[in-house]
């Protein structure tokens, strides 16, 4: 969250924030109201405790001197104080809890490089790789799930049928490409020199608040044991929407020196998220699904290094698309469009040949969103209360916190079923992952089982 004292210093910075990034429900002249009959009660608080206590001093020596009507009356005040300092503190409590609220709901200001805009259309194309060279593609593309159903390595069917829509299996050839997909892209992250964690999956209220996806992004999340979002605590658990959560405040209020920085971790979890999708394609195949597999990576960096830090980030990320050989773009995300802990955001957008959506490039297909570069500043910091000490005889001061997804592994398979197939209906598998797959170079299906198998390949 932003600080206390950068609403006070800057109040119209904010508000131009609230503006720029399309926040609505806030209402900044009552929380600047708010903080200002806080800091008064606050003030007035300090006031009565210093009263009281010089009041308390002088009972002792009114007693000593023989004077008790005196002293009776200084007893009388002071338990006066006591009753209006409770109801004071009371107040003021009432209004902190209000003020936090509302700071959780504030969004940082962005990065004075990000491209102003109301939404994605303002979005800015930053450049595009691997469309200089395409490999030669059938004529038409076959979509991944009817190719996936078609070599029997994708079934969405019977993921449904075990969990619900949005749910799927990957079989054979199709499992091992995933398992391929995410040992590849640890390796690759480990060359960079970031350090494995396996996270726990679960995780509580506090650290969903931590990263900001509390309150903002509580629909979209998965509470255990129950759906209906109310009021939560620290006891609540969320099955992990991404890895960006627990990794983060693994730190949580704890100080770091600064021989620690910068610290750079990647984790594999699976991920859970409710995908609402949208009509046609999109809910269908593996785009758009509520389990999903990812390795993400987190940086936690000296602020004056943090934009810096964010395009190396960018380039990492990348890295895993360049040796796949996968045709990609990178777009710089607009004010409109950014959430509210982003200062600035950079989207990597895979190219899928196999679907001919209205936002395809011109040789046709779509893009797909498979990871999101960004640096949060100090926000995320100051919720989860992520310092590092400068010098070790210095105070402690808030670090930055970065995060990319390095990447998505559902949709770069997308894009390797559509980008990689051949017209007999067979899958290259890219060079890059073959060492991961025991050396196999196409994936040629299996034979589909059950009775529903009959008549399976034979599409409309």
């Amino acid at each position: 969250m932003i600080s206390r004292q950068f609403l006070r210093e800057h109040p119209e910075e904010v508000r131009e924030a609230i503006d720029r990034k399309g926040v609505e429900g806030v209402d900044l002249d009552r929380v600047l109201d708010v903080d200002e009959h806080w800091r008064e009660l606050k003030a007035r608080g300090d006031e009565l405790r210093h009263e009281r206590n010089e009041i308390s001093s002088r009972i002792g020596e009114l007693k000593a001197a023989g004077e008790e009507e005196e002293a009776e009356e200084a007893i009388s005040r002071s338990q006066e104080l006591k009753t209006e300092l409770g109801e004071l503190e009371q107040r003021a409590n009432e209004l902190e809890g209000e003020l936090e609220e509302w700071l959780l709901r504030l969004p940082q200001p962005a990065h004075e490089s990000v491209p102003i805009g109301e939404d994605e259309a303002d979005n800015v194309e930053e450049y595009r790789v691997g469309f200089d060279d395409l490999r030669e593609l059938p004529e038409p593309v076959i979509p991944h799930y009817d190719l996936g159903e078609d070599l029997d390595i994708l079934d969405s069917q019977r993921g449904a049928k075990v969990a619900g829509g949005g749910f799927y299996f990957t079989k054979g050839d199709g499992a091992r490409l995933e398992h391929a997909l995410i040992q590849f892209m640890l390796s690759v992250h480990r060359e960079q020199s970031y350090v494995d964690l396996f996270p726990p999956i679960p995780v509580n209220s506090r650290s969903m608040r931590g990263t900001g996806q509390l309150p903002e992004f509580n629909e979209d999340a998965y509470r255990i044991g129950g759906d209906e979002f109310t009021d939560y605590d620290d006891a609540d658990l969320w099955l992990c929407p991404t890895a960006e959560v627990p990794v983060t405040n693994m730190y949580a209020e704890e100080v770091l020196l600064d021989d620690d920085l910068p610290l750079k971790h990647q984790a594999y979890t699976p991920n859970f998220r409710r995908e609402a999708g949208e009509h046609g394609t999109e809910t269908r195949g593996i785009v758009r699904v509520h389990q999903f597999n990812k390795v993400e990576l987190v940086n936690f960096v000296r602020p004056e290094e943090s934009y810096e830090r964010l395009e190396e980030l960018l380039d990492e990320a990348e890295e895993v698309l360049r040796r796949l050989d996968l045709p990609y773009r990178v777009i710089e995300i607009c004010t409109g469009d950014m959430g509210l802990k982003h200062a600035k955001q950079y989207d990597i957008e895979l190219w899928a040949p196999g679907d001919d959506m209205d936002d395809g490039p011109e040789e046709g297909g779509r893009w797909l969103e498979v990871s999101s570069a960004s640096n949060f500043a100090d926000y995320q910091a100051r919720r989860a209360g992520l310092r590092y000490r400068p010098e070790r005889h210095e105070s402690a001061d808030y670090l930055h916190t970065l995060n990319a997804s390095g990447v998505a592994v559902p949709r770069v398979l997308v894009a390797i079923l559509e980008y990689y197939q051949n017209p007999d209906g067979t899958v290259n598998v890219p060079e890059a992952l073959r060492p991961y797959m025991g050396g196999q170079e196409v994936i040629e299906g299996h034979e589909p089982v059950g009775e529903s198998a009959v008549g399976a390949g034979e599409r409309d």
